[in-house]
C-alpha cells in the first residue's frame, strides 16, 4: 500500500473511531468499548500509520496516540482534568498493547496491513452489547477510628456535627467532593439526615436509630462526585450524575474495654463504569478519604475538653 493510500485509510478509520468515541461519551456509555477496545484500536491505528521499525517504537506510538486523544478531550471541553488523569493509567498501557499488536501483524508475521484494527470489530460488537445491558454491582467501603470518649458522647457528633474546617488534603483541592457539615431533621427512624458536601447535599432518611450504637440510613439524593477542572467556565460530563451513587450508609459505635469507642463508617455504593475493577480502585480510595475526613472531625469534637 502506498503512503498516500495508507494516510487516507488511516484518517478515515481515525474519524470513525472519533465519532464512535464521542457518541459513547455523549450517551454516557462508559464501558469496555470506550475504555478498553477503543484505546487498543487507536494504538494499533497509530502504529500502523507510522510504520515503526521496532516493537518499542510501535508501543510508544500507541501510547502517544492515546495521550493526544485524551488531551483533546480536555482541550475541547468534553472532559475535565481529574477524569483525564484517572483514565490515563488505563488508556496508555492499552494504547501500547494496540501498537504492539499492529507491529506484530505485519505481512511477514500474522496479518496484513491494517487488519489489526479490523480484528477488533467483533470484539467491539460484543463489548458494546455488554455495555448496554450490564448492571453495576454494589460495593462496600468500611473505615474506622478509635475515639477517646464513650459511645454516648460520640453519638451526639455522629448524628449531627458542626462545620468542618477547609480541607488541607491535596486531593480535595482537585475538585473531588468533600463533606462540609451534617444536620438532622427529626429523630428516630423517619428522621432525615443532610450531609452537605462541596457539590451539594446527600439526603439520608434514617432506617435504624439504635442510640448510641448504630445509625443506618438510605440515600435518596446524591450530589456530583466532583467539580471538574477545565479552562472552560463549566463542563458537565454525563458521569458526574447518576454513575457514582451512594445507596446506603451507617455509623457503628462499639465500646472498647479502655472506655474508648471504635467508630466505624460504612458506605454501600455503585458506579456505572467499566472495567469495574479498575474504576473501583479510584472510587474506593476516594470514599475512604471522605470517611476519614468525617471520622477525624467526629473524633476531634468528641475528645474536646468542652465535654
Amino acid at each position: 500500500m502506498t503512503s498516500r493510500k495508507r494516510l487516507i485509510l488511516g484518517v478515515a478509520i481515525g474519524l470513525a473511531l472519533t465519532a464512535l468515541t464521542f457518541s459513547m461519551v455523549y450517551t454516557g456509555t462508559y464501558g469496555l468499548t470506550l475504555f478498553v477496545v477503543l484505546p487498543v484500536a487507536l494504538g494499533a491505528l497509530a502504529a500502523w500509520m507510522v510504520k515503526p521499525k521496532t516493537a518499542a517504537n510501535a508501543v510508544y506510538a500507541g501510547m502517544f496516540a492515546n495521550l493526544i486523544a485524551s488531551l483533546g478531550f480536555f482541550a475541547f471541553g468534553v472532559e475535565g482534568a481529574v477524569c483525564i488523569v484517572m483514565a490515563l493509567p488505563l488508556a496508555l498501557p492499552l494504547g501500547a498493547l494496540g501498537g504492539w499488536l499492529a507491529y506484530s501483524s505485519k505481512p511477514k508475521r500474522v496479518l496484513a496491513g491494517g487488519t489489526a484494527m479490523l480484528a477488533l470489530l467483533p470484539l467491539s460488537v460484543g463489548t458494546l452489547g455488554f455495555d448496554m445491558t450490564a448492571k453495576p454491582d454494589i460495593f462496600e467501603v468500611r473505615s474506622s477510628i478509635e475515639i477517646a470518649a464513650p459511645p454516648e458522647r460520640v453519638w451526639k457528633n455522629v448524628v449531627t456535627f458542626s462545620e468542618l474546617p477547609p480541607p488541607t488534603e491535596w486531593y480535595f483541592k482537585t475538585g473531588i467532593a468533600y463533606p462540609i457539615r451534617a444536620r438532622i431533621v427529626g429523630a428516630w427512624p423517619g428522621a432525615v439526615r443532610y450531609c452537605e458536601f462541596s457539590t451539594g447535599p446527600f439526603v439520608e432518611p434514617i432506617q435504624v436509630w439504635d442510640e448510641p450504637h448504630l445509625l443506618r440510613f438510605s440515600v435518596t439524593q446524591n450530589p456530583a462526585p466532583l467539580n471538574e477542572w477545565s479552562p472552560y467556565s463549566k463542563i458537565m460530563p454525563r458521569h458526574l450524575h447518576g454513575y457514582l451513587i451512594s445507596k446506603q450508609g451507617q455509623f457503628l459505635l462499639t465500646p472498647l474495654p479502655n472506655g474508648h469507642t471504635l467508630l466505624e463508617g460504612t458506605t454501600w455504593y455503585q458506579h456505572g463504569l467499566w472495567p469495574e475493577a479498575y474504576w473501583t480502585i479510584w472510587s474506593q480510595a476516594i470514599i475512604h478519604r471522605i470517611h476519614m475526613r468525617v471520622l477525624n472531625h467526629i473524633k476531634v469534637l468528641s475528645e474536646s475538653k468542652e465535654y
